[in-house]
């Protein structure tokens, strides 16, 4: 590729995608990442190189067709956070599941949560009159260990995010937006990076699976549910961001808080929360796109 005059290299987004785009603009060409979603109709018959390689030339071909955009390695650096901390609770998660599964089995319970597990599971380990035994005792002993480190491992990565975000005007930005906090404005930031690649709010909530899928035909539009396409770790964060806002719109007076109360005795709280996530979602373009912080407005 070095010893090619410069052309366009048209690649499917996958593992590696967005080093060898770097790699490939370095030398010069230009590089289109092409989703796999948008090969895949394009493969006539069986899998091999040469039908893949025809693929992936047929829609980068295409003047409509829409392309990746490429991900920096600062926002690889963030999103590489944000998954090892997702990783650390499922295994968290995981974890406390099991304790308490084992711990049941002796025929102590404890409730759901890792404050309630951790609060109590060292006064069952030390308790010598509920007939657990030395070997099981040292079993939860280090189950404890390893949840404590789990936990501390979580801390110090929302840490790093933490500092991540005092150094970045645009997650500081983000964060003045009701509903959006450091995990939701870092992990945007990292999805996103450069806001113009969207035309409208619009677009980039479309892209997150925020609006309605469409089933229309014969001129008749028919509007289903959320599309659900996009990141989900993102419109989970975004969708949890807005049930928050939710549920403390009755507290406030603004014009959006009382937006937010009407359309939830109207259609309840799940549809209101994805509302909000959309609304948000669209609010954090504006924010990113015109560089000011989000205010609200007085009703």
């Amino acid at each position: 590729m070095a010893n090619l005059p410069p052309c366009i290299v048209a690649m499917e987004a996958c593992g590696g995608a967005n080093h060898w785009y770097r790699v490939f603009t370095e030398m010069g060409h230009t590089v289109r990442l092409i989703a796999p979603q948008f090969v895949k109709p394009f493969v006539k018959s069986n899998k091999n190189d040469a039908a893949d390689a025809e693929a992936i030339c047929e829609p980068a071909q295409r003047p409509s067709m829409r392309f990746v955009s490429p991900k920096s390695i600062e926002q690889q650096d963030i999103q590489s956070i944000h998954r090892i901390r997702e990783q650390f609770k499922t295994r968290l998660t995981g974890q406390t599941n099991q304790i308490r599964g084992l711990l049941l089995e002796y025929g102590i319970a404890i409730p759901q949560g890792t404050n309630h597990l951790m609060k109590q599971l060292l006064e069952i380990i030390a308790d010598e009159g509920n007939g657990l035994t030395p070997t099981f005792r040292e079993s939860l002993n280090e189950l404890c260990d390893e949840v404590k480190h789990l936990q501390e491992r979580i801390i110090s990565l929302e840490k790093k995010l933490g500092a991540i975000s005092k150094q970045n005007q645009d997650c500081q930005l983000l964060m003045t937006i009701p509903g959006i906090g450091l995990l939701t404005a870092t992990a945007l930031l990292a999805a996103i990076g450069d806001p113009s690649v969207f035309k409208s709010a619009r677009e980039l909530a479309a892209w997150l699976g925020l609006v309605p899928r469409q089933s229309s035909t014969g001129g008749k539009s028919t509007l289903l549910g959320i599309s659900k396409r996009g990141d989900k770790y993102l419109r989970a964060l975004l969708v949890h961001g807005g049930r928050s806002v939710v549920r403390i719109s009755d507290k406030h007076v603004d014009s959006r808080s009382q937006w937010i109360t009407r359309l939830r005795e109207r259609r309840g709280e799940n549809i209101c929360a994805v509302a909000v996530a959309n609304k948000n979602a669209r609010t954090a373009w504006a924010v990113l796109t015109k560089k000011r912080p989000y205010a609200l407005v007085s009703a």
